[in-house]
């Protein structure tokens, strides 16, 4: 195996490429390798296995896990995913990257990550309810309003967190909307939750637009996966006056160069995002990405842009709204080809940031309108990208480092202030 393939696979491996970047970030901060000792792994792990009537009458165990990155700063925030895929490395990488969103975002939390191996697809609704009911017994001794905040992710929604915080409330015998987020707003969501995670992608790519000179309106969007954030995404983008030409699903993509009709895909869509089974003259993922266009957006999954296709990738802009599209070295090439990339950890931000004001709000027990939602959550995503985009500029560093070094100086210097190293 070459040397760029050795590296290559490392890279593929979220953990161990995530403790890399940390590692560089420290490095480049002046922080000693005590500080990147404790921050390197995450300082809580909980498997859990959780046992599940199924609707047959059998009993499937399922094994979850619930990853605590670092509770210096404050109480630990994450989503909890439910996909085939799960794994201890995922979580435990993930939960990292969430106390660096928290860190670029200014918020007082750490990170954490949960997921159960499972496929939801497979399950019924009585049958998930079960599932979501029993991982919170599962998990109930570490987690709360005041240790560890869950939320929505891949393949949960708010039905699921309504049915999370109901066990709760009845495992501590008080409502307790504040332990998890990304509830229904008759449950104490928070108005514009929903869309957060794109909304912040939008902002990112505005901003984005204004350093490379390029105008919005007109400009050619690629959107790369069309669950939550891909599909509200291309709608924004759409109203934008942006031109979106490219889009794809689980099951193959779409191209048309004069723009997509995004309303009668979004209509047409079904509730895990697919809709392009609809279609004959679909274009393959890898096909997709290589796509002239302005604007490229991965909304899917991990690994899609590699040192393998990162030279044939021919947009201006790169903006990450999945976890972990595009490998270290994929980023090195594109930077050398003046690409600008928004990281993940920075576009990805506006989804942990409502569920903040979410939080504050049960806390409060005072609801604020939509528009003074969405007015909190650009200042926020407008100020974390300035402030990642000048440390890049003085650092002459990429975007992705960068990012790492703006999200982890909050948690090592709170870890420095207690006294912990």
């Amino acid at each position: 195996m070459s040397k760029e393939q050795k590296q290559e696979k490392e890279s593929l491996n979220l953990f161990y490429s995530t403790q890399t970047v940390i590692e560089n970030a420290l490095n480049k901060l002046g922080y000693t390798e005590e500080v990147f000792e404790l921050l390197k792994e995450p300082v809580r792990l909980l498997t859990v296995r959780i046992p599940v009537r199924m609707d047959d009458g059998t009993v499937k165990v399922f094994t979850g896990y619930r990853s605590q990155h670092n509770d210096a700063v404050g109480p630990t925030k994450g989503g909890v995913r439910f996909h085939p895929e799960v794994s201890e490395d995922e979580v435990k990488a993930l939960s990292i990257w969430m106390s660096l969103k928290c860190g670029i975002a200014n918020l007082p939390y750490g990170g954490g990550k949960g997921g159960i191996v499972c496929d939801p697809r497979k399950m019924s609704f009585g049958e998930l309810e079960r599932l979501s009911r029993g991982y919170v017994r599962a998990i109930s001794q570490i987690v709360g309003p005041t240790k560890d905040i869950p939320a929505p992710d891949v393949y949960t929604n708010s039905q699921i967190m309504a049915w999370m915080m109901d066990e709760y409330s009845r495992l501590r015998e008080f409502d307790s909307p504040g332990f998890i987020t990304g509830k229904p707003l008759v449950l104490g969501g928070s108005h514009g939750r929903e869309t957060a995670t794109a909304r912040g992608v939008t902002i990112c790519i505005e901003e984005a637009v204004k350093k490379k000179g390029i105008d919005l309106q007109g400009a050619r969007v690629v959107i790369q996966g069309f669950g939550n954030a891909g599909s509200f995404l291309a709608k924004f983008m759409h109203d934008a006056g942006a031109k979106v030409i490219g889009i794809s699903d689980v099951y193959g993509g779409l191209h048309d160069p004069n723009g997509l009709d995004i309303d009668y895909l979004l209509d047409r869509r079904d509730s895990f995002g697919t809709v392009s089974q609809l279609f004959k003259n679909t274009i393959t993922n890898e096909e997709l990405l290589e796509l002239d266009c302005d604007i490229l957006v991965p909304a899917a999954i991990s690994n899609q842009i590699t040192a393998e296709n990162a030279d044939r990738i021919q947009a201006s802009i790169v903006v990450e709204a999945a976890n972990g599209p595009t490998t270290l070295e994929a980023t090195k090439i594109l930077s050398e080809k003046g690409i600008l990339l928004v990281p993940d950890i920075l576009a990805s931000a506006g989804g942990v940031t409502v569920s903040y004001f979410e939080w504050v709000q049960n806390n409060q027990g005072y609801y604020w309108p939509e528009e003074e939602v969405a007015e909190k959550l650009k200042k926020v995503m407008v100020d974390s990208f300035d402030s990642i985009y000048q440390t890049a500029q003085s650092h002459k560093v990429d975007m992705r480092l960068a990012a790492y070094m703006v999200g982890i100086r909050k948690v090592a210097e709170a870890s420095r202030f207690r006294g912990w190293v």
